[in-house]
């Protein structure tokens, strides 16, 4: 008998813990959904990201240049360091208007368009023997943060 007992009292505290979680997990949804707007979230995130990568760009250019692989230097006319300093400054100003919430959709389709075109070179340098893996899966997220301000803008 006491086993019976300690069964329906084992049931009784699973549908307690059950309503507890529920209600506690609704109330979580309640505190997010008084959060901010999404989309400036995303803008915000993504114009910061863009901003601080532009800048990096202009005060460490070395730090950045070893994406250019041997094949594309001649592609890319000057050499890597002067190529991500170059960079720096559409980069800060595309940044700022995200940021700014300036011709935002623009500014987003200039990064999408940037991050697809990075994504390419990155699938043919992984293809020549070069693989930047952890740029590659930092670019698909970004370009799907681009994509989705982009048409948030965009509406």
């Amino acid at each position: 008998m006491a086993g019976e007992g300690g069964e329906s009292h084992s049931a009784a505290g699973s549908a307690d813990l059950r309503e507890r979680l529920r209600a506690a997990h609704a109330r979580y949804r309640a505190w997010v959904a008084r959060g901010p707007d999404p989309a400036t979230v995303a803008r915000v995130a993504l114009g910061a990201t863009i901003l601080l990568a532009g800048l990096h760009k202009l005060v460490a250019p070395g730090a950045w240049a070893g994406y250019i692989v041997g094949w594309a230097e001649p592609l890319v006319v000057v050499s890597p360091r002067t190529f991500m300093w170059l960079n720096g400054p559409p980069e800060v100003l595309v940044g700022g208007l995200l940021l700014a919430d300036r011709w935002a959709a623009l500014a987003a389709t200039v990064v999408a368009v940037s991050l697809a075109g990075t994504l390419v070179y990155l699938g043919l340098a992984a293809l020549s023997g070069t693989v930047f893996a952890t740029a590659m899966v930092r670019d698909v997220g970004l370009l799907g943060l681009a994509v989705s301000v982009l048409v948030a803008s965009a509406r």
